[in-house]
């Protein structure tokens, strides 16, 4: 195979860890503000609960003042009572104070009601501050762990990064800018794998002339798949005489014959 074959298959797989680290330090801003979400959350339900305590704390208010405006206009009827001075002007009066007194025991009904629900309004307030504690402790150390593992991310990529260089280094420039266009194209990947004469990037078959070749030890071409464009390789290459399994074959042969 060409000799810068095993350079660019170790720059391939750096480059793979590089973006698999690269794409974890992208994903802690998101799990920072689904943390952050979660505490505006809880603060939100605080508020939200307060709000409606207040207001059930005005509604209250409001409610008293019809009972005490309701009960000194039933009185007003009352002292006027003694003051007319015919039948039809005292059963007016009398049908005002009944009047009067109705809209008190409604007034005092509604009254009641607020202060039976404050009650429940309360319950959520105290609920909802001990949410936005638990909260706060959980998120806080949410925080604390990511901020932790993204630094610890950081300084594993820049130890990939300074071994994606050292890698780098032995291969051509004109291979280094080919393989780096063609792994831009394919996700980081520029090297498919020749198996039962396919290319395992894209399963297109390959020319059995170019297998032999990719075998060849001394090969230096390059070859690409002629569908996907990746830069092929095989991990089958053909023992060639004088290796090491003829060599010890050949001492083996001696060593009998002596």
């Amino acid at each position: 195979m060409h000799p810068a074959i095993p350079h660019l298959l170790d720059l391939q797989q750096i480059d793979h860890k590089v973006g698999a680290l690269r794409a974890e330090l992208d994903s802690y801003p998101k799990r920072i503000q689904e943390a952050d979400a979660r505490l505006s959350g809880a603060r939100a339900a605080v508020a939200a609960a307060k709000e409606a305590h207040t207001n059930a704390l005005k509604d209250r208010k409001k409610f008293e003042l019809d009972v005490d405006q309701w009960k000194d206009r039933a009185r007003k009827y009352r002292d006027q009572s003694g003051a007319v001075k015919t039948n039809e002007a005292y059963k007016a009066l009398l049908h005002e104070i009944a009047n009067a007194e109705a809209e008190v025991a409604k007034a005092e009904d509604r009254q009641l009601e607020v202060m039976m629900s404050g009650e429940e309004f309360e319950r959520r307030v105290r609920h909802a501050e001990a949410d936005l504690k638990e909260a706060e402790t959980s998120v806080s150390k949410d925080r604390r762990e990511i901020h932790a593992q993204y630094d610890e991310k950081q300084k594993l990529l820049a130890g990939a990064l300074a071994e994606r260089e050292r890698m780098a280094a032995p291969v051509p420039a004109d291979l280094l800018e080919l393989y780096t266009r063609i792994a831009k194209r394919h996700n980081g990947t520029a090297m498919a794998l020749v198996r039962d004469d396919q290319c395992r990037g894209c399963g297109m078959r390959v020319l059995p002339h170019i297998v032999q070749e990719l075998r060849q030890e001394a090969n230096e071409e390059l070859y690409r798949c002629e569908m996907c464009g990746l830069i092929l390789y095989t991990l089958d290459p053909i023992p060639v005489a004088g290796s090491d399994s003829d060599n010890g074959k050949s001492s083996a042969s001696a060593a009998s014959n002596s």
